[in-house]
């Protein structure tokens, strides 16, 4: 005979035997005694349901005991999955066998045991009932450990996000002065050569910083399924044309040639502009930063059927064929390429792909080998074509704000005065403060159009700003602005709860921001 299976909880293996009559249970008890199982009596089906409530192993009960079952079988009906309670059943001699039959179906796991039996019969029969149960324990056991294992996945991956969405806070907030500062080089000495040469290059910088911060935020959104698609009618050849914008930089710094194949009739496309013109430009950036300096990338685009077909081909390093079938892989880099890559951290293409599919589509790579180039190929479905009108963008050298009063709060000096100074340059009449509580007293409702508010402020953080000006009387007429470096789905129902018009996130897109105070009444 096997050994019995321990107990995790005193009453998990104990008997509980169903018997009217003491005498009945003080005979049985005796021979359960000897072979040391633990045994309770119970004096009825509903005391025998309260105490399977504090566990058991088995329930032994004679058949004329189970007349009216109707508690045991409710108590049966709210076992847990993992638990299925063996019941031995005592029947008389010759006992009809349809009825025991219709017994065992409403009772589920019985075993039926006709009377008198042998002690040793007895007994092996509650011992493999219990070996049941005992089995039946540990599948609760591993649930139980499974279910803390999830646990502690999702409290590290809700760990992962805070650091994540801090770690970019942290990196914004540097960023925007020198983001603002760029700006006002650009405005103030525009004639010089080398000094628009050198901001050229560091806005090309400050801009890699901004790309490498949003994409491990977005690789985080899309890996949880919180990227809420926002979807438009969209020209496919403008999506691409903003892409190959946004990687200009990149493509100019390494010298390539960047050459077009466009389709003669425009394509039309449900998407979300924004993110699909992302999904090209990391993978133009990634064919710019895997080809060596004057290498060639051409950008082809036509209509297969009801499907889109972009292609991305490029003159570079390659992909060896083993390593294809993990390019779209979190932080995947060809070990071959990777101290040739101009940085990154392996998410670019990973991202892409997880957006791709998001607009249901699909993204394959081809390459015959190392030195020989890769191709990128996306496939998305197509709309009927449609008129539409592309809106022509602000900038910031035509935008006059001499009318604009503004208010800046940010405990940030240089945040706060670059972007003031840089305000002024364009005309505004600007206020600058360095806390919530002076952001307070400077405001006049009156006087001020726009305030430009900072959230993480120490004193009064920009919520409890925004909420106290809203509470005065005029001030639905200010245009409140959010310009912060938390950039989350959840920062962003907070700002609109408060009552600010708009968040944009540091450093400050400054078409965006002009295109916001343009509009201010």
């Amino acid at each position: 005979m096997s050994e019995r299976p321990k107990a995790q909880h005193p009453n998990d293996l104990r008997v509980l035997v169903l018997t009217p009559h003491g005498k009945d249970f003080e005979l049985a008890q005796v021979v359960f005694q000897r072979h040391g199982i633990p045994a309770t009596p119970c004096s009825s089906l509903e005391h025998a349901c309260r105490e399977l409530d504090s566990g058991a192993g088995t329930l032994i009960a004679a058949e004329e005991g189970l007349a009216r079952s109707e508690a045991l079988v409710g108590w049966i009906d709210r076992q847990p999955p993992w638990s299925d309670l063996p019941i031995l059943l005592l029947a008389r001699p010759g006992a009809e066998s349809t009825g025991l039959a219709e017994l065992s179906g409403r009772l589920g796991n019985v075993t039926i045991l006709e009377r008198p039996m042998r002690v040793a019969a007895l007994v092996s029969a509650v011992n493999s009932a219990l070996r049941a149960r005992g089995r039946q324990y540990q599948i609760r056991a591993h649930l139980a450990e499974r279910a803390e294992s999830e646990e502690t996945l999702r409290n590290n991956d809700r760990r992962k996000d805070e650091f994540l969405a801090t770690l970019a806070h942290e990196l914004r907030n540097p960023l925007a002065p020198i983001s603002n500062a760029l700006h006002i080089l650009r405005l103030t000495h525009s004639d010089n050569a080398r000094t628009a040469l050198l901001g050229q290059m560091m806005e090309r910088q400050v801009g890699n910083l901004k790309r490498l911060v949003e994409e491990l935020l977005d690789v985080s959104r899309v890996t949880r399924g919180d990227v809420e698609l926002r979807t438009e009618r969209v020209e496919l050849t403008a999506i691409l044309r903003a892409a190959a914008e946004a990687s200009q930089p990149l493509i100019e710094s390494s010298r390539h040639q960047l050459s077009w194949r466009m389709p003669p009739e425009p394509i039309y496309l449900q998407a979300d502009p924004v993110r699909l013109a992302q999904i090209f430009s990391n993978i133009l950036n990634n064919a710019a930063k895997y080809t060596e300096p004057g290498g060639r990338i051409v950008l082809s685009a036509d209509r297969e059927g009801k499907a889109a077909v972009v292609t991305v081909a490029d003159s570079g390093m390659g992909i060896p064929l083993e390593a294809q079938a993990k390019i779209f892989d979190l932080f995947a880099q060809v070990k071959e390429n990777r101290n040739r890559a101009q940085g990154g951290l392996g998410i670019g293409l990973t991202l892409a792909k997880r957006l791709v599919e998001l607009h249901q589509g699909s993204i394959e790579v081809y390459s015959e080998g190392p030195g020989t180039g890769s191709r990128f190929t996306v496939r998305l479905p197509t709309l009927e074509k449609v008129r539409r009108t592309a809106a022509a963008p602000v900038k910031p050298s035509r935008v006059d704000l001499t009318h604009l009063s503004v208010l800046i709060a940010d405990d940030n000096r240089d945040a706060a005065d670059s972007l003031g100074l840089l305000l002024e340059q364009l005309g505004a009449s600007v206020r600058v403060t360095y806390g919530g509580a002076s952001a307070l007293r400077a405001f006049d409702s009156a006087g001020t159009d726009v305030g430009i508010i900072d959230l993480g402020m120490q004193d009064v953080d920009g919520l409890e700003v925004a909420r106290r000006i809203r509470e005065q009387a005029g001030s639905k007429d200010t245009r409140l602005i959010a310009l912060t470096g938390w950039g989350q789905e959840r920062d962003m129902r907070a700002t609109q709860a408060a009552g600010f018009d708009h968040h944009l996130i540091k450093p400050v897109d400054l078409a965006l921001l002009l295109e916001h105070l343009r509009r201010a009444p």
